[in-house]
């Protein structure tokens, strides 16, 4: 089945810090919720704290799944997880995720999925991040559109569920709406209709998340797909459309588009929760970076695709996936993995390496591409990635 990358990411970030003299919190050790408070970053009460972060609440698709997806539809295989996990490990990539490394940093475990019922570990958080999944909801089956069920309004919802869960006593007495999959059908015009109701959609959901409790958001704006293996071998487009790094112009002045909407909506949630810390991640400008510098960053390839088929500038064939087999026109065609996915931005056409995500998260840790400023690496005594 084909992965395809939906448009958003949202990191909830940690409820509360113990060391808030006079907060109630989230009581990591019972795994119960309190009446629970975040932190601002503005308040000037991180200063004395180790980190205020004690769990992270991720939303989200492939970029930050870690094996819901694969839990709710278990059919994963190999060449996934080859670099760290050596195996088959819940995420779209070869390795870890930026979610991951985010994890690492705070000094906390991997993120155990929602919906994976064996081995999870909640103490630190959750993550309700499926593969597919989309902001808006899709108007046909996953086995149709290749769209996972699990929305963000679903996410959410499976949030709420798992809050209710935690707080009852315990027994012991202690439409098809995917941006990157269907910009070239839903034309330019069309697409900025469609992502009005995305920022829309995740704004109202961020309130409602700060309703339950959460006053640490960061949200992760949208790569420059027009830099894709995807878009460039997949979808058409003119020679003219391109800009001097190889990349389709027109996709990714939409992209623009909508993080722009994203990062005014933003603003204006923020005026309604203003004793949260919500923060715009710029991973675009890290990433346009990478794809436009590989070179510069000690990578190699920047729009060519380490698992893929068809060789090429771009190693990405539409019609067999990384990690597929499929006969066509009696040729039988193989979709592989590299060797050195170490050298590559691109892991399939869709999805980062884990080398390109490591790069991204010493970004975000740096704290130089938050809106407004959120500075990490001096709120929290933050961890070594390796």
């Amino acid at each position: 089945m084909r992965m395809v990358m939906g448009l958003w990411v949202l990191f909830v970030v940690g409820f509360v810090s113990k060391c808030v003299d006079g907060f109630e919190y989230f009581n990591l050790t019972e795994l119960r919720f309190e009446s629970f408070y975040g932190v601002s970053a503005s308040n000037g009460r991180l200063a004395d704290c180790k980190c205020a972060f004690e769990a992270i609440f991720n939303f989200g698709d492939s970029n930050s799944d870690t094996g819901g997806f694969w839990a709710a539809f278990p059919a994963e295989s190999g060449p996934f997880g080859m670099t760290y996990f050596k195996k088959p490990a819940g995420r779209a990539t070869d390795g870890r995720l930026m979610i991951d490394f985010l994890a690492q940093a705070l000094g906390l475990p991997f993120l155990s999925p929602y919906l994976q019922s064996i081995g999870s570990d909640y103490r630190h958080g959750a993550n309700f991040a499926t593969s597919a999944s989309t902001v808006l909801l899709p108007q046909s089956s996953l086995f149709v559109s290749g769209l996972s069920p699990f929305t963000l309004a679903i996410q959410l919802n499976q949030m709420k569920h798992f809050k209710v869960k935690v707080d009852e006593p315990q027994s012991n007495g202690k439409n098809r709406i995917d941006f990157t999959s269907n910009l070239g059908s839903l034309g330019m015009s069309g697409s900025k209709i469609m992502l009005s109701q995305v920022v829309s959609q995740i704004a109202a959901t961020i309130k409602e998340l700060y309703g339950l409790g959460g006053r640490t958001f960061l949200v992760l704006n949208l790569a420059p797909v027009g830099c894709y293996p995807l878009f460039l071998a997949g979808l058409l487009h003119n020679s003219s459309d391109l800009d001097a790094f190889g990349c389709v112009i027109s996709y990714n002045n939409a992209v623009v588009d909508y993080n722009n909407m994203l990062k005014e909506a933003l603003n204006q949630t923020r005026q309604a929760i203003p004793d949260a810390s919500l923060i715009y991640v710029d991973t675009h400008a890290v990433l346009l970076e990478l794809f436009q510098h590989p070179t510069s960053h000690e990578l190699k390839y920047g729009r060519r695709a380490c698992c893929g088929y068809g060789d090429g500038d771009y190693n990405f064939d539409p019609k067999v996936y990384c990690g597929n087999t499929k006969v066509i026109n009696g040729s039988t065609l193989i979709a592989t993995a590299c060797s050195d996915p170490y050298n590559y931005v691109s892991w399939d056409g869709i999805h980062a390496t884990e080398a390109a995500n490591k790069l991204v998260t010493y970004a975000i840790l740096n704290g130089s591409y938050f809106d407004p400023p959120f500075p990490l690496h001096q709120l929290c005594d933050l961890k070594p990635i390796d």
